[in-house]
């Protein structure tokens, strides 16, 4: 349970696993990745005007600090008034601040994750979010079911695609040869929206990098469910079903005597 008597968080979960481990690489990276994938709420300093808005910033001995929340109500802890805020993803966060010599306060004193981020852990953060995979364009001479990578990065890549909601119908994880030599694994995304290609290569990529694999062990592609390369990935690869949106439910009135099974009752 967290210091507001709530349930814990993601990002609550994930700063636990890091703090167990200091010298674990991979639960700090984590915990990054978590931030930048959670929305947060900032502080500010005036209400929005329009997208425009001014952050509150808080001078310390260790430099200037916004702070962000995970949940509004732990805001409105920290702070004990109602005050203005924003609610923007993490990484929209980073973005904002990178460069600026600005650090983050992130759920600071009502949570146990409470923690200060440097300007340069904030930087380093927005540096690597900005990596994105090679997508594949040498010839493919066959294509195998995956195997030896790593399970942090397989679950990664789930947890990651879980995100993705209605950007392609699946992705498919293979090993594969190409033409002239070489080897390597591939993630094949099939059916996907022609806009969402560059964020889905970006969100593999982060799913490399928080999961300490280099960026180089993955190539990413993206097919037709009615090419032939299409059928082969589903043949021998491993699947991830990436989440469709919920088709909008229409209200339909009912109107009386419309339904013949149940006539309306005349007095």
């Amino acid at each position: 349970m967290s210091e507001t008597g709530q349930e814990s968080t993601a990002l609550d979960q994930a700063h636990a696993l890091m703090q167990a481990s200091p010298e674990d690489d991979a639960a700090r990276l984590r915990f990054y990745e978590r931030l930048a994938d959670s929305e947060l709420f900032m502080m500010l300093s005036a209400e929005p005007e329009g997208d425009r808005i001014a952050p509150e910033l808080f001078e310390t001995p260790e430099g200037r600090f916004v702070l962000v929340f995970d949940r509004e109500d732990r805001l409105a802890q920290f702070a004990g008034r109602a005050v203005p805020y924003a609610g923007l993803a993490g990484r929209g966060v980073v973005e904002m601040l990178a460069g600026q010599g600005i650090g983050l306060g992130v759920n600071l004193e009502v949570a146990p994750s409470s923690t200060l981020l440097s300007a340069e852990a904030v930087g380093w953060l927005h540096e690597t979010l900005q990596n994105v995979p090679d997508q594949v364009e040498a010839a493919i001479e066959e294509l195998l079911p995956p195997a030896g990578l790593p399970e942090v990065l397989l679950t990664a890549l789930d947890a990651k695609l879980a995100t993705a909601a209605g950007l392609a119908s699946s992705a498919y994880l293979v090993a594969l040869r190409y033409q002239g030599g070489g080897q390597g694994h591939l993630l094949g995304f099939v059916d996907a929206a022609p806009e969402a290609e560059g964020a889905l290569a970006k969100a593999v990529s982060e799913a490399l990098t928080f999961s300490g694999v280099e960026a180089g062990a993955l190539d990413v592609g993206f097919f037709a469910a009615s090419d032939q390369m299409g059928a082969s990935l589903a043949r021998v690869g491993l699947r991830f079903d990436l989440p469709q949106p919920e088709e909008p439910k229409l209200y339909q009135p009912k109107i009386p005597g419309g339904d013949p099974e149940n006539p309306p009752i005349l007095k």
